[in-house]
């Protein structure tokens, strides 16, 4: 199994707006992504999620845990996408910063 994405988001809205923004925005996230996503399921405990979700066919799992000022995202990636893994964090950190910026 291939080592896991760890991306660190800072934020200045606290944990619980910030929370309800990821939920939202993770609701979104298929949507926003012109179909590369088929599939996107979260759960939530008080500020940790678990989720999957399929890309071009490969299934990737993870985790979040949201902090008063960062959020911290864990995916465990399939050998295919670990191999461009350097290549999605950037999206990655921009979908996070679009769901956490002040509105």
């Amino acid at each position: 199994m291939s080592k896991p994405l760890v991306v660190s988001i800072p934020h200045q809205l606290g944990k619980d707006e910030a929370i309800r923004r990821l939920k939202g925005g993770l609701g979104h996230l298929k949507e926003k992504t012109d179909g590369k996503l088929a599939a996107v399921e979260d759960s939530w405990s008080d500020n940790r999620a678990d989720f999957r979700l399929a890309v071009l066919g490969q299934t990737a799992s993870g985790n979040l845990e949201v902090l008063e000022d960062s959020v911290r995202l864990e995916v465990q990636l399939p050998w295919l996408l670990a191999m461009v893994a350097e290549k999605v964090r950037p999206l990655i950190e921009k979908q996070a910063h679009l769901m956490l910026e002040k509105k």
